[in-house]
């Protein structure tokens, strides 16, 4: 499995790393990307099986990004890593197409509780 990492804090996407090698999710290569923009250009060259990003970045902010990879047609899996986590955001990734959204501060076992389900593992 090919895992996506996008977020522009460089520490985050370490973190994210990190995190996923402590899941039971299986075997995964993971690509990054810093902004929605680098995200798109690794989602067409690299076709990953499921997108991790932040919500709030530079240049291309998450949803933006989560929009732009639906309108062109993609249903790859899509999940959010951040500390927008109201009910209102969470509706907003949803409606706009996101599979999970994983809040802030994060654990091995809230990474697997979401992820699992949305790559039906």
């Amino acid at each position: 499995m090919k895992i996506l990492i996008v977020d522009d804090s460089r520490a985050m996407r370490l973190i994210v790393k990190r995190i996923l090698r402590q899941t039971d999710i299986g075997d995964h290569s993971t690509i990054e990307a810093e902004n929605g923009q680098e995200g798109l250009k690794q989602v067409e060259s690299e076709n990953p099986d499921l997108i991790i990003s932040d919500w709030n970045m530079p240049e291309m902010n998450g949803i933006e990004f989560l929009a732009a990879v639906r309108e062109s047609g993609n249903n790859v899996k899509f999940g959010f890593v951040t500390t927008e986590a109201s009910e209102k955001m969470r509706d907003l990734a949803s409606d706009t197409g996101a599979n999970f959204l994983i809040a802030k501060p994060f654990t091995p076992e809230s990474f697997e509780d979401s992820i699992k389900p949305a790559l039906n593992l």
